[in-house]
């Protein structure tokens, strides 16, 4: 029983309270980047799951066998290797997703996420928490990617995952697919999330 509430806190702690993009506000790039439609949002939040669920079953398995001198290139030299498999998978089975991520797929490589998971995390805790972790984590940020993504793309052209929602009338705010656009959502969820955090504790 024990063990389950340790899993169970692990795999929740990256949705809500450790969320990276909401709550830690690191590997911030992809949100601000590529957030301008949801299947963006969906793809990349995908990717970077398995990218993190991989590298940290294998980190973790090798913990005991990694120098601590060298640690840092061999965990980017595995997380390169599951980075690696995703691009090529995204650019044989999604061609049309590959190239709208672009770059940012081969990025994930120094996605400070991955990394601190791999650091803080992996190298520290056995396997099973490991993989706890790096679905919390990938599920947390993949929602926040989604989130912000969603109110871009409605906002700013109307659809949803390419679906017109808002009718021809809406005139959109083409502010909201460029860069100050991601600036202001992000910022704008970020603070939503503080104030309710900070509502949450005056009540208790």
């Amino acid at each position: 029983m024990a063990f389950f509430e340790e899993f169970s806190r692990e795999l929740i702690k990256g949705i809500g309270k450790e969320n990276p993009t909401i709550r830690l506000v690191i590997g911030m790039c992809p949100p601000l980047a590529i957030s301008t439609s949801v299947l963006n949002g969906i793809g990349m939040g995908l990717a970077v799951i398995f990218v993190l669920l991989g590298s940290n079953i294998i980190i973790s398995l090798l913990r005991r066998y990694i120098p601590s001198k060298i640690r840092l290139p061999i965990f980017i030299g595995i997380i390169s290797t599951f980075v690696t498999i995703t691009d090529l998978c995204i650019e044989a089975y999604f061609p049309i997703l590959h190239k709208s991520l672009g770059i940012f797929i081969p990025l994930i490589v120094v996605n400070c996420i991955i990394l601190a998971r791999a650091e803080s995390f992996a190298s520290k805790n056995p396997v099973v928490l490991s993989i706890a972790d790096g679905i919390g984590m990938g599920i947390g940020f993949s929602l926040a990617l989604i989130l912000i993504s969603a109110v871009r793309e409605s906002l700013g052209q109307g659809t949803f995952a390419g679906y017109s929602i808002l009718g021809e009338k809406f005139d959109p705010a083409l502010v909201m697919v460029m860069a100050p656009g991601a600036f202001f959502v992000v910022g704008a969820i970020i603070a939503i999330f503080n104030y309710m955090e900070m509502k949450k504790r005056w009540k208790s």
